[in-house]
């Protein structure tokens, strides 16, 4: 073999495999390319009626594709193989819904019954702190009885003692504790205290069993005004923090006392009480228009229950955060309230825009009517039936016997969906969702001639300028002098 085709194999050789491979397909496209364009101009010229037949050129013979028709499982193998990142979706949602429906399901079949002593006595104590009359206070109270648990219901008023004895249980009694009076509700607890240390028989001739105390289980009032808030009172903002704030916070706090301290008798493994606060979350959830007593009484009781959990993690106290939704109360409730007891609290009704003011009912009418007589109005969902109390009352004995553990727990219609709407919707849009939209004529305001005549300045007085707080019946629409102060007027076009 000669020296330079020697030479020019060996330079063959260190050529990179890559490089050669590169090279072939580059020349395997174009050979393809150019197969593809004589082809093409092979067909074009064949159709062409001005060049003679002699030295047309015959068209390339199609060769007939057969068809063969696909299975239904060879089509949805097709299909899913064209929409993969569809068909994923799909299967991660289906796979969510069958195991949280088997979750709910094997939930519903579990036996939830209270520990018994081995006479058959019943041992263990549940304080429930809310309102005789709310539906939910007692649906619960009747619940925790039937389960095995000896109920006590936290009442400051004779009423209330009498409504709890209305319940005709045996084992659900009235605790009389008068939180507006820190002596005789501290004086109340330790008598509590004393009788849960102290030994009680469940019966005559019968070993007595020693009590425990379980759960603190607190129900604020789930019934709040509709308004807006220009139409409500300084008294009846009073009121609502009172009843609606203060009075749980204080409930809470007589019985911190009793929840720190070991009550089991010696020798007995002590079994922290579980502490539970329950409060309609759809509301404080996304903030609606003519809602401020509710948004802002469950959001402070959030707030203070954060802190109380901070506080008594330390103590290995657990506290339960239970955010509720809508349910059904059917049976608890006379039917013409049904409407009302499935949302928990009181909502708007479109004629009481009558009432107010004219200069509030020109501002605010409009929108307060479209929210309350929207499908998703802050009350309820239109169309949908609340959740059976069976699931909440579900939820609290699994809260009591350690099964959840979890410091917020979403229950009942709608929770969970408006606790995602008000964290991640805009509000913009959760207004016109609601019906909420742009007023365009507002109020002028015109001063009366008395307020514009007299000053202290002019009179030469030493009347002080501290600020005087309104009367509880007056608010920011009305005055003593009924003057007519807000008049329509179209707002100037920017």
């Amino acid at each position: 073999m000669p020296v330079d085709e020697q030479q020019f194999i060996d330079l063959l050789g260190k050529i990179p495999v890559q490089f050669r491979q590169y090279t072939n397909d580059a020349a395997e496209y174009i050979d393809k390319s150019v197969d593809r364009a004589a082809d093409v101009v092979r067909d074009t010229l064949s159709a062409q009626t001005w060049i003679p037949e002699q030295i047309r050129p015959t068209p390339a013979v199609k060769v007939p594709v057969a068809v063969v028709s696909m299975s239904t499982w060879e089509r949805a193998q097709d299909w899913v193989s064209r929409h993969k990142v569809l068909t994923g979706v799909i299967v991660v949602t289906c796979g969510i819904v069958v195991f949280k429906g088997y979750k709910t399901s094997r939930s519903m079949r579990k036996t939830r019954r209270a520990k018994r002593a081995r006479n058959g006595g019943r041992t263990e104590v549940v304080v429930i702190a809310g309102s005789p009359t709310l539906p939910l206070t007692k649906s619960l109270s009747l619940d925790m009885e039937r389960r095995g648990f000896i109920v006590y219901v936290v009442c400051d008023a004779p009423e209330d003692e009498r409504m709890v004895q209305s319940y005709a249980r045996q084992d659900i009694s009235p605790l009389k504790i008068d939180t507006t009076n820190p002596p005789n509700a501290g004086a109340a607890i330790e008598k509590f205290a004393a009788y849960l240390q102290s030994p009680h028989a469940p019966g005559p001739q019968i070993k007595p069993n020693q009590l425990t105390l379980r759960s603190v289980i607190l129900i604020p009032s789930l019934h709040y005004q509709t308004s807006p808030i220009a139409t409500i009172p300084p008294s009846s903002f009073a009121d609502l923090f009172n009843t609606h704030l203060l009075h749980p916070i204080l409930t809470i706090q007589a019985f911190l006392p009793l929840l720190t301290s070991r009550l089991q008798p010696a020798g007995e493994k002590w079994v922290p009480p579980k502490v539970m606060v329950l409060t309609p979350s759809i509301i404080s959830s996304i903030n609606p228009p003519f809602h401020a007593p509710e948004a802002t009484v469950c959001s402070a009781l959030s707030a203070f229950t954060e802190v109380l959990t901070a506080e008594l993690r330390p103590l290995d106290i657990p506290v339960t955060h239970m955010q509720l939704g809508t349910f059904d109360f059917a049976g608890f409730v006379p039917a013409r309230n049904l409407a009302i007891g499935q949302g928990q609290h009181t909502t708007g009704q479109p004629q009481e825009t009558l009432v107010w003011p004219d200069g509030a009912r020109h501002v605010y009418a409009r929108n307060f009517v479209a929210q309350t007589s929207s499908a998703i109005s802050g009350a309820r969902i239109r169309g949908f039936k609340g959740s059976s109390l069976r699931r909440l009352h579900n939820s609290v004995f699994d809260v009591i016997d350690g099964s959840i553990t979890s410091d917020t727990v979403r229950i009942g219609l709608g929770s969970s969906v408006y606790g995602f709407v008000g964290r991640w919707a805009p509000r913009g849009l959760v207004s016109w969702l609601m019906g909420i939209r742009r007023v365009d004529e507002l109020s002028t305001w015109k001063a009366s001639e008395e307020g514009s005549s007299h000053t202290p300045s002019e009179d030469g007085d030493n009347t002080s300028n501290e600020f005087i707080a309104v009367p509880s019946e007056i608010n920011a629409w009305t005055s003593e002098r009924d003057s007519n102060l807000w008049t329509p007027t179209k707002e100037p076009s920017t």
